[in-house]
């Protein structure tokens, strides 16, 4: 048997759709929860009150983001699809045309331009549609768009993101919940950025330190307005 065949590799990208809305997800629902329950604490709400709100932003917040996923990744799958039919009717009226075009890619990628035509015959031959897609448009199996996979993902981590400030504002004292929430929270979002750094074989440091910066960017200016707010009101 051939070395080859014994061989089987696993490329990241391929987790590259669920792994964004996962990652999305779970970070919107940990700064935008956070931020509104540092907010809402700060302008002197009672427990009862930041809960309250917490759980109304678990809520909203999770359909929102299933619904914005949907919409999007839709829009990108439509795209797709639209490519695709375009091609397929390029295929049908003037394949000669095609195959050249196809020959002209990978002559363009450094391939012998002989070596290069018997590539595109030979490709062509199994699946012309396929061998473009993959080649001219970009599109393959890998990376297709998937609105239902993208749409539950983000929904479902969001909550679970969102899941982790409300919990800390259950356990806490009113006198420290601020600073509980928010540190509890930054420490999440750390958590998150090196796990999904992990997943994603990228700079765990870097992504760690991205996700930390920018929510507690976030909650300090959220924290300011409900500051400001609760003064006033």
């Amino acid at each position: 048997m051939r070395r080859s065949r014994l061989h089987s590799e696993s490329h990241l990208i391929a987790r590259i759709g669920w792994l964004r809305a996962a990652v999305l997800g779970a970070n919107d629902g940990i700064v935008s929860t956070a931020s509104l329950i540092v907010g809402v604490a700060a302008a002197a709400a009672q427990p009862k009150d930041i809960l309250v709100a917490g759980i109304a932003g678990l809520v909203a917040g999770a359909m929102s983001m299933a619904a914005g996923e949907y919409v999007s990744v839709s829009s990108q799958s439509d795209t797709e699809h639209a490519d695709l039919a375009r091609e397929r009717q390029e295929l049908s009226e003037n394949i000669e045309f095609e195959r050249a075009e196809l020959a002209e890619i990978y002559v363009k990628r450094g391939v012998e331009p002989d070596l290069a035509r018997k590539v595109a015959l030979q490709l062509m031959a199994k699946d012309a549609l396929g061998a473009h897609a993959r080649d001219e448009l970009g599109i393959s199996e890998m990376t297709t768009a998937r609105p239902v996979q993208a749409a539950l993902t983000s929904a479902a981590t969001f909550a679970t993101g969102a899941a982790l400030p409300l919990f800390m504002v259950l356990i806490s004292p009113r006198s420290i919940l601020v600073p509980v929430v928010s540190i509890a929270s930054l420490l999440f979002l750390a958590l998150l950025g090196a796990i999904g750094a992990r997943t994603g074989g990228a700079d765990v440091v870097r992504a760690t330190a991205r996700v930390t910066f920018w929510g507690a960017l976030a909650m300090a200016v959220t924290a300011a307005i409900g500051a400001i707010f609760g003064t006033v009101v």
